[in-house]
């Protein structure tokens, strides 16, 4: 079977003149992914509340746990719509320019219509200053030209992140998107524990409950510390982070260390301006595990595939990598 891939160039993401309607998007998918808080199993390191990339936008990852019947959601990002499917019913509702509010009250009249009670904390989580979503009046802004661009660059980095996984036999995560951070993560695993942080909370505690390496798409804004990131980045760190880490030598040559982040940042703008933009992406990737995994000393022969496997797979799909004749 042939890998997904996303033929096609990457388009431009810029931050500012979208800004707005991220972070309208921001706030629907924290309400999305607080219902799968509600209504799913729990997985280990919260896997059970991330979103996915699916063909249309962004996605609950499997069927939703109401009783005996069976719950969807998606975000369509290409006819602008949110859907709900409930044991073959569905219903929907148009996205455009509206309160954050009154996202939340027709969306949980909709679960109601289709039978569905969910109770669910109206208070946004890692945003720098929260706002309920009952009490968030504000008409947001959405563009659909750019939410759609989004989902295309998010296309990409799932295809190239999913690609890159293959190289790795250890404990890996899928590719989700976390609707707390706003994110696209894929995450390595040692197999270690990882010693525990004075003061976590209980989210941080399992999360990085052991020693990972990570790396994913953003598309800028402001954490929830308040660090500005005025663009989208492709982003890899190591917890906890070894010794000497953020001084290796990673490329390609538009890739940092950023100290306010704890992270090793390459800006999107110079990834999709080059040739094969897969393929920077997977350099900066490799390069920065390369760096946590042997400082950290992880069991790489027992974690990796051999080269020659990798090799006799045919390296990369080829149709992640547009650019290639």
């Amino acid at each position: 079977m042939q890998p997904e891939h996303a033929p096609g160039p990457w388009p431009e993401l810029p931050l500012e003149p979208w800004r707005a309607t991220r972070d309208a998007l921001h706030m629907w998918t924290q309400i999305i992914g607080k219902t799968m808080l509600a209504r799913c199993f729990p997985q280990n390191h919260w896997w059970h509340t991330a979103l996915r990339v699916s063909a249309r936008g962004l996605a609950t990852p499997a069927p939703l746990c109401d009783g005996a019947r069976a719950l969807d959601v998606e975000l369509d990002l290409v006819d602008h719509q949110l859907v709900i499917r409930c044991d073959g019913r569905s219903m929907a509702m148009p996205l455009g320019p509206r309160s954050v509010h009154s996202f939340y009250d027709e969306y949980l009249a909709m679960l109601r219509a289709l039978g569905v009670e969910v109770h669910i904390w109206p208070m946004p989580v890692e945003v720098a200053h929260p706002v309920r979503f009952d009490a968030d009046d504000a008409v947001r802004e959405y563009d659909p030209a750019a939410a759609h661009r989004f989902w295309q660059v998010l296309r990409r980095c799932d295809a190239t992140l999913r690609d890159l996984a293959g190289s790795y036999v250890g404990k890996q995560s899928p590719v989700q998107f976390f609707w707390g951070s706003f994110d696209l993560a894929y995450t390595r695993f040692s197999g270690r524990r990882a010693p525990e942080r004075p003061g976590q909370d209980p989210v941080t505690r399992e999360a990085y409950s052991h020693e990972v390496i990570s790396f994913g798409f953003w598309p800028g804004g402001v954490t929830q510390t308040g660090v500005e990131v005025a663009e989208p980045v492709l982003y890899a760190y190591a917890a906890p982070e070894p010794a000497g880490f953020r001084d290796a030598p990673v490329q390609p040559s538009a890739a940092h260390y950023d100290l306010r982040l704890a992270e090793f940042i390459l800006p999107y703008e110079a990834v999709r301006t080059t040739r094969d933009p897969a393929a920077e992406v997977r350099a900066f990737s490799e390069d920065v595990y390369d760096a946590g995994a042997t400082l950290g000393r992880w069991d790489r022969a027992a974690l990796e595939r051999p080269p020659r496997y990798v090799a006799e797979r045919g390296g990369a799909h080829p149709d992640v990598h547009p650019a290639n004749p």
